[in-house]
């Protein structure tokens, strides 16, 4: 410890001592045959004693006999020698303080710190953080009769940035209308009296129109959804210290439901959902060796979107079916939701895009905006992306690039698989992610979910041929593994691994794709009793919408024969 504190002089004596070769002496006999060992040895000794032993039993071939003795003395050696150099070292820098060479305040003064910096008792309390107090105050509100107001302040705010999406989506269908006339009659003209390049022309101008109109909409909405946050965040803090002052009168007319302040977006704007008919099948699941854990499992055939969507009660205004939801922002029974994307960090196409549009339909009161999260992920993988290489380089960077090929799993949970292509594709683009690997994103003004696991899957995943060692399957394993460590009881899974279906998804391909996904997420969900000492949890599985109701009563009956299903009894009295 004092050579590690000290000054350059003290950390000058510790690298004399240090970095000297020793070396290890071994005899043993066979037979009437005398043979003796070798073996040049690095102080400090980095490699586990255990580990040294092995190689050097496997590299000279050495007989099995010996193995107990050369274990213990070459432990006792290491031992030995160690004491030795802390000795050597401890003597040097007490000469050197005794010399003068070092400076005792200095040293002192060194000792003072970390002893403060590693000691609880003398570390700074750490200080309240803003949403930490504002989450306290929601949670104490959110279960309280001011619940209803909440809500339904709430869904006032939805209602406005609705109709300002309305206004914005009116205004670019006009535009898009008028330019789509221009076009038309320069595409008459052409050859006429324009050409190619009056025709490129007028494409340049109509879609710098178009960018400037949507950035002046994505601006006006990002102000609207920062001020609407801002009052919120204000008017919840405001009321639950009004409500600690048992002297105030306002406040049952505070938090009085007056729906006739309420206010419902128009009908005319296109933005209100209708439900579509679902199918949907339940059961309950047992599954544990000899403690057994019961599991909710349900079958659905719906839209991945429809659990995110802001669905409203037109009748009072009131969000009841999002009393739940709001009730477990800050709970340890989270609702998790699986969504399928390509490699690319962003919210630009498909279901990404539509993700992101949901998200931004109402505001989120408690986390940062959908592309503000994505920015923040992107930052991490591009700095994981740039650690992992300065590992590769590393003189042991063989054995992990050799991991990565055969589809290893690192320590953060998220899955590294794929081939020699894919861990080529690091290196052409550091912000992509690899299929298997997920990011996640949180939100509080969803309808049903409060966290987005976006998995990330490639062509692949449409063929017929995937194993339950695919990139996307050992995804769905290590979302289920940080549900378990992050308190997220709900998890919605789309059981073929894709949202759409298309003309190569046939009923042989359906019945294969339900069969791996139900088998792998039983195993998983075995595994989850070693995670979380066995808690209860419902798992969803989603089909698309598109699949018929006879494929779906056939990976209905599928269901009960690959999980065990609790049976029912039936009491009969006897008279």
């Amino acid at each position: 410890m004092t050579a590690t504190l000290a000054p350059d002089k003290m950390k000058a004596n510790q690298e004399k001592f240090c970095g000297r070769e020793r070396e290890f002496a071994y005899k043993f006999n066979v037979g009437s045959q005398c043979f003796e060992l070798t073996v040049p040895l690095k102080f400090p000794v980095q490699e586990n004693p255990s580990n040294l032993h092995g190689r050097l039993m496997l590299l000279h071939n050495l007989p099995c006999f010996i193995e107990s003795d050369l274990k213990e003395s070459l432990n006792h050696f290491i031992e030995e020698e160690s004491l030795r150099d802390y000795d050597r070292e401890a003597e040097a820098a007490l000469e050197a303080l005794k010399s003068g060479e070092v400076d005792v305040h200095q040293l002192t003064s060194a000792w003072a710190k970390t002893y403060a910096e590693t000691t609880l008792e003398h570390a700074r309390p750490e200080e309240p953080s803003w949403d930490e107090d504002f989450a306290d105050v929601y949670h104490d509100l959110i279960h309280s009769p001011a619940s209803e107001t909440l809500l339904n302040l709430e869904h006032n705010y939805f209602v406005s940035i609705s109709e300002l999406i309305g206004e914005r989506d009116v205004e670019l269908k006009k535009l898009r209308e008028r330019q789509g006339a221009e076009m038309d009659k320069v595409m008459q003209e052409l050859g006429k009296s324009l050409t190619d390049q009056d025709v490129n022309s007028l494409a340049a101008q109509h879609f710098e129109s178009q960018q400037v109109l949507e950035n002046k909409w994505t601006n006006e909405l990002k102000q609207s959804t920062a001020i609407q946050k801002q009052e919120y965040q204000e008017w919840v803090i405001k009321l639950h210290q009004d409500l600690k002052n048992p002297n105030n009168q306002s406040i049952s007319e505070e938090i009085k439901v007056q729906p006739s302040q309420f206010r419902e977006s128009v009908e005319a704007n296109g933005r209100i959902y209708e439900d579509q008919r679902k199918l949907e099948e339940s059961f309950t699941i047992h599954l544990g060796a000899q403690l057994k854990t019961m599991h909710n499992l349900r079958l659905l055939r719906a839209d991945m979107l429809d659990f995110c969507k802001y669905k409203r009660d037109h009748r009072s205004g009131v969000k009841l079916h999002r009393l739940q939801t709001a009730l477990s922002l800050y709970s340890a029974s989270l609702c998790g939701l699986v969504l399928l994307v390509d490699n690319r960090i962003n919210s630009y196409s498909g279901i990404k895009r539509d993700f992101a549009t949901v998200c931004q339909e109402c505001t989120d009161f408690h986390f940062p905006r959908i592309e503000e999260q994505l920015e923040i992920v992107q930052q991490v993988v591009l700095y994981a992306r740039t650690q992992r290489k300065s590992k590769l380089k590393e003189p042991n960077g063989c054995r992990l690039d050799k991991d990565m090929k055969t589809g290893a799993s690192t320590d953060s949970g998220n899955y590294i698989g794929g081939s020699d292509d894919k861990a080529k594709n690091i290196e052409r683009n550091y912000s992509n992610i690899l299929p298997g690997e997920f990011y996640i994103t949180r939100h509080s003004n969803l309808s049903e979910i409060h966290v987005a696991f976006h998995l990330c899957v490639d062509d692949n995943v449409r063929s017929g041929n995937i194993t339950a060692r695919d990139p996307a399957i050992m995804g769905l394993r290590n979302i289920l593994k940080v549900c378990c460590t992050h308190d997220i009881t709900t998890i919605s899974i789309p059981l073929l691994l894709v949202h759409d279906m298309s003309e190569e998804m046939t009923i042989p391909w359906c019945l294969r794709r339900a069969e791996l996904v139900f088998k792998c997420v039983k195993g998983f969900m075995m595994e989850m009793a070693s995670w979380d000492g066995g808690i209860s949890r419902t798992v969803q599985f989603l089909v698309p919408q598109s699949i018929s109701e006879e494929m779906f009563y056939q990976l209905s009956n599928m269901l009960p024969q690959i999980f065990r299903v609790s049976s029912t009894l039936t009491l009969t009295s006897k008279h």
